[in-house]
This record gives C-alpha cells, sequence and structure tokens, in this order.
C-alpha cells in the first residue's frame, strides 16, 4: 500500500553536514520525496510533536537538542514507506544500530541519532499535517517507477 510518512532531519544531521546523504538513501531506495522545507521548530510545536514523552526524563534534552538549529522536514511515499523508513534509519541509538542504516553510519548516540521517522501510518498523518499545509505537499511523474516496483504491485 502506498503510503505517506514524516522524516526530520534534526540539527545534528544539518550541523555534521549530512542531509545530502541522507535525502540520498531514501531516494535511492526508491521513496517519493512529496515535500521538504527547513524550519526552526518552537517549544509549542515540540511540545505537541513529543507530548507521548513529556513524563520521561529526558524530555527537556529532547527538546533542548531540537532547538539547537534548525531542522529539515520531509515527507517521502512510497509501498509501506512507513516500514521502509524506519528501516534504513535504524534504531533510536545509534551505538546500537546496523551498519548500513543511516544511525548505525553516522549515529554514536540516542540522543543525537540525525532523524527522526514517524513509528507508525497512525502517527505518520498526524505528524505530516502537523508540518505540511497540503499545498506544500507534491505528486509528480516519476518515470522509473516501472523500475522501482513490479508490475504486481503497481
Amino acid at each position: 500500500m502506498i503510503q505517506k510518512t514524516l522524516v526530520i532531519l534534526k540539527p545534528d544531521c544539518l550541523i555534521r553536514g549530512l542531509v545530502g546523504e541522507v535525502t540520498r538513501r531514501f531516494e535511492l531506495k526508491g521513496l517519493h520525496l512529496c515535500g521538504m522545507k527547513m524550519m526552526k521548530l518552537t517549544d509549542a510545536i515540540l511540545n505537541e510533536h513529543y507530548a507521548h514523552l513529556k513524563d520521561k526524563p529526558f524530555f527537556s534534552q529532547v527538546k533542548n537538542s531540537m532547538l539547537r538549529g534548525p531542522v529539515i522536514v520531509c515527507c517521502y511515499s512510497g509501498f509501506d514507506a512507513v516500514e521502509v523508513v524506519r528501516t534504513l534509519s535504524g534504531t533510536t541509538n545509534g551505538r546500537k544500530a546496523a551498519p548500513g542504516t543511516i544511525r548505525g553510519d553516522f549515529s554514536m548516540s540516542f540522543q543525537e541519532n540525525i532523524i527522526h521517522a514517524s513509528d507508525s501510518l497512525e502517527h505518520a498523518k498526524v505528524e505530516i499535517k502537523r508540518f505540511f499545509k497540503d499545498s506544500e505537499l507534491f505528486t509528480y511523474d516519476q518515470p522509473n517507477i516501472n523500475f522501482i516496483y513490479g508490475v504486481e504491485e503497481l
């Protein structure tokens, strides 16, 4: 099933100059970029986005990390996009993430772990609406789609 999912390239990703490498991996996999923008997150949007962590002892660290610089929010689509992006991202703790994943290759931290990726289709829908207006998301021809998916998948 074609899905849309949200990816946030965190301040550590930008500061370390990894934006091109990270987005390249999603493109090489065959995911379709629907929207992308740079922004500075606010306390209010972080409180909403990370509300599920508000009672955790590390909540303020998460917020402070995300406020250190701008982020790039992206929307990608593709078959099973949520799972595909999560797999490419690797586990949250970069020290434990498998080599070949984004976090496994570029992160040594639980906190400074390069990327946020929606963890479910339901959360992806909510998160995409949080960061993008409908007019900021695009569909366009993807001439190579027959070389990304098998005929029976289309």
